[in-house]
């Protein structure tokens, strides 16, 4: 019997259980410190979903239960031997296959001639203006860390989505001035006719 998919979620709790056993909510807690939500759409009611699904496939279990005072008391799950294999093949999956992704962004170049100029330069400088601002405090966030002597292999992750913000805004702020300055020029006014590509052009294009 194949085992149960495990979403970005699930392996970034038996990431945090790989440690050691823990409740949910010093799974949040971690979660939050860590910036695990740069990668992963994390959400209270949706974490204590994905650990009940982990415990129903066996992946973790419980190990303990905790009371601090009056607060409601809390359940430590740990990692099983399957959820450790399950995290060790998919883990292997994911740092080594290269997955075919389909960025929200390239949908909206490919109809930046349907747009217009003016409609899309005044997005594309919101985008920017966006773009700065977030990689002005990504590198708030990498001094914090870097003063913090946190070793440097817990935040590649981090580091990864900082490069490619900053990638993407020296990309589009190059696009902008193409765009403003007329060097990539706008066809909404004479469109060019477009032709189906199909297979057998493509192949005769090849070979020829």
């Amino acid at each position: 019997m194949a085992s149960a998919k495990l979403t970005p979620l699930g392996l970034a709790v038996l990431e945090l259980l790989h440690e050691k056993p823990m409740h949910p909510y010093e799974m949040a807690q971690l979660m939050r410190e860590r910036y695990v939500s740069t990668r992963v759409n994390v959400k209270a009611g949706s974490l204590y979903h994905t650990v009940e699904r982990l415990q129903r496939d066996n992946y973790i279990q419980v190990v303990d239960t905790q009371r601090d005072g009056r607060r409601p008391e809390r359940t430590v799950y740990g990692m099983t031997q399957t959820g450790l294999d399950v995290f060790n093949q998919r883990g292997r999956e994911l740092l080594g296959d290269v997955a075919q992704e389909f960025p929200a962004y390239l949908s909206g170049l490919a109809v930046i001639d349907e747009l217009g100029r003016e409609t899309s330069l005044v997005e594309i400088e919101t985008r920017l203006m966006r773009l700065r601002a977030a990689v002005a405090a990504d590198q708030a966030v990498l001094r914090r860390l870097a003063e913090d002597k946190t070793p440097e292999i817990y935040w590649l992750d981090w580091r990864y989505s900082c490069d490619h913000r900053k990638f993407e805004l020296e990309w589009t702020e190059r696009l902008h001035e193409d765009l403003r300055s007329g060097r990539i020029p706008f066809q909404e006014c004479d469109p060019p006719h477009l032709t189906l590509i199909t297979r057998e052009d493509d192949d005769e294009r090849k070979t020829s």
